[in-house]
């Protein structure tokens, strides 16, 4: 691993190797909630209301106590999670991130904080494909012919993701294509494991999707990176 890479949010269950290669690491779950004993009968229902936040209280205070206001649980995932797919952060503790679980530095000014809990929150909509400007054209699908994915490929020169020798995406830059969550390239993954079908209307779609959401996350990442240096300089002691 050259580089930490491998934090993903879902909100359904995942398997066991969801962003890594599956002969190398098992994925770590990491809850927001947890629900009460009393509600395991029944992990199914959609009615389950007893849950709590999956947060150490420690922190929980640490940061009331900074901030002049209790952050919300989805505050702290939020930030969090922006820290992890902040590029500076990365790598400066790349040789850290190798042995162990990511030691996340919080801030003591809660106007940081909030900056960079909003950019996390637009990297959570993004990687649950909820985010508003996924709706806007990036990449367009040409070609006449059945949709079938045979042997596909990417053309770096004319920006274009061939699905078979008369069909491609078009509008689809080096940096999403070859962007990596974990040991994988999302494009070329979902892609492989289509090979042999025709893809339909909604698959074309959810694949310019992915395509928008991989560009936005990088655009995101990029503004992480400028705001990082107020993280390291505003840091709470302990």
């Amino acid at each position: 691993m050259e580089i930490f890479k491998h934090a993903l949010c879902s909100n359904i269950i995942i398997n066991d190797c969801t962003v890594s290669l599956a002969t190398r690491e098992r994925s770590y779950l990491f809850p927001l909630y947890l629900f009460s004993d009393d509600t395991k009968k029944d992990l199914l229902s959609h009615a389950q209301t007893e849950k709590e936040p999956n947060l150490n209280p420690g922190l929980v205070k640490t940061l009331s106590d900074a901030y002049g206001k209790k952050p919300s649980p989805e505050e702290v995932f939020n930030y969090i999670y922006a820290v992890l797919y902040s590029n500076a952060y990365r790598e400066k503790y790349k040789e850290f991130l190798k042995t162990d679980f990511p030691r996340v530095p919080f801030v003591k000014t809660y106007k940081t904080f909030k900056a960079v809990a909003e950019l996390g929150r637009a990297l959570v909509e993004l990687h649950l494909l909820k985010f508003h400007d996924l709706e806007k054209p990036y990449a367009k699908f040409q070609g006449k012919g059945d949709n079938r994915v045979e042997k596909h490929k990417y053309d770096a020169k004319l920006q274009r993701v061939y699905i078979n020798a008369d069909q491609h995406f078009e509008g689809i830059k080096e940096d999403v294509w070859g962007y990596m969550v974990g040991g994988y390239q999302p494009l070329d993954k979902w892609l492989k494991e289509r090979k042999g079908r025709s893809l339909s209307h909604e698959d074309i779609r959810l694949f310019i999707y992915i395509a928008a959401a991989l560009k936005k996350t990088i655009e995101i990442q990029n503004e992480l990176d400028a705001l990082y240096p107020r993280i390291e300089e505003d840091l709470i002691e302990g």
